[in-house]
């Protein structure tokens, strides 16, 4: 008898994180939503998972959140991590409460679910983490840089956690996405880019179901650029 997968997505009430529960529901996941804005609750209901009305930067509202999906579906097998906008502003002007929001927004985001779901994962000997991140991580951009910053952190955690719970089949990648249709488009950010466009948030989708999928079992700790060529390698 088949099992019935069950994913959790942190922020996943519009935009990216949206687009990935939508998907991972058509491909046969049960879907589970935080959300800050309700919007979650109402998508995962269409969905016919389960939403919770909470902050990412709360770990109680994960770990409610996390605790009514282990009742409701028995497991957890993919943890989609997404997240908001930080503080931008020019480096040195940026304020030592906003470098630790920055820090909530784009590091700290991932790493409070993931101390709550991985030891479920452990014990089934399988889970798949994939989290948003940015494809400004190696090459970063001075218009964002506490994304920059703490992403380029979260690479670095990826690949302590994907080392140590690799034996485990627990697998951990980031997703890194370039101008996507969720943000405001501008001519001059879509002609840097080398396809010409701007990508899609279903594109992202698609890229954070393979990676959730059996095809994609012999991969971890990794980081795959989603961005039309903008940030090519040496």
């Amino acid at each position: 008898m088949s099992v019935e997968k069950v994913a959790m997505v942190v922020a996943g009430g519009s935009g990216m994180g949206a687009a990935a529960a939508q998907r991972l529901a058509a491909d046969g996941f049960k879907v589970a939503i935080l959300s800050s804005s309700g919007k979650g609750e109402a998508l995962a209901k269409e969905l016919g998972g389960l939403g919770v009305t909470g902050s990412n930067q709360s770990n109680d509202d994960l770990q409610r959140l996390a605790d009514l999906t282990l009742e409701r579906f028995g497991r957890i097998d993919v943890l989609v991590n997404s997240g908001g906008h930080g503080p931008r502003a020019p480096i040195l002007e940026i304020s030592d409460e906003q470098w630790h929001t920055g820090m909530d927004v784009y590091l700290m985001n991932v790493i409070r679910p993931v101390r709550i779901v991985t030891p479920h994962m452990v014990k089934q000997k399988a889970g798949a983490i994939i989290n948003i991140s940015t494809a400004w991580v190696v090459e970063p951009s001075p218009m964002f840089p506490t994304s920059a910053v703490f992403r380029a952190g979260l690479a670095a955690y990826t690949k302590i956690f994907a080392n140590t719970y690799a034996a485990d089949n627990v697998r951990m990648n980031n997703v890194l996405p370039g101008w996507i249709d969720s943000l405001p488009t501008t001519e001059e950010r879509r002609d840097s880019v080398p396809m010409q466009r701007y990508g899609t948030s279903e594109e992202i989708a698609a890229t954070i179901a393979f990676l959730a999928s059996e095809g994609a079992g012999y991969i971890t700790g990794q980081n795959i650029r989603v961005d039309g060529g903008i940030i090519r390698a040496v």
